[in-house]
């Protein structure tokens, strides 16, 4: 049986992000595993090439990192609170690319993240994160499909 010592849980901090919290503690703690969250931040240099100026996007990538260590932080103390081994990093980039150097870097084991069960025309425009990962790590990876509660629907 594997050794999940360091699990990564990609996060967009979306309204289903919480609704995969149970099964990240649940892996954590069956293997006694530290937990580490990743939300990564679009970076928006392409706009550069329509005439916005170049210090407006760097002050907006700034910004949207800056909000999104706090919301991070705000998700790891409201979820993980019972984990305070949880580590939680923000970094901006291609999303895939990331996911996949943060979980080299660190060593991660296992890596935990949700769907979104796009079709069609979302599919081809969004693309798929989760399949992308899948595909590409070298890792284990759990994908996890959030359900909808009847109250929700």
């Amino acid at each position: 049986m594997p050794d999940f010592k360091k699990i990564l849980f990609p996060v967009d901090l979306s309204e289903t992000s919480p609704q995969l919290v149970s099964c990240v503690t649940m892996m954590a703690e069956k293997f006694g595993a530290q937990i580490h969250l990743l939300f990564v931040a679009r970076v928006f240099e392409y706009f550069t090439s329509i005439y916005v100026p170049h210090p407006t996007v760097d002050r907006f990538e700034r910004d949207v990192v800056e909000g999104a260590t706090q919301r991070l932080e705000e998700f790891r103390q409201e979820f993980f609170k019972d984990y305070p081994d949880t580590r939680a990093h923000v970094v901006s980039g291609d999303i895939c690319d990331q996911i996949l150097n943060y979980a080299q870097a660190e060593k991660i084991d296992l890596i935990i993240m949700g769907t979104h069960g796009r079709k069609g025309i979302d599919k081809i425009v969004f693309g798929s994160v989760a399949e992308r990962i899948s595909k590409s790590a070298t890792i284990p990876v759990l994908l996890v499909k959030p359900f909808k509660t009847a109250q929700e629907e």
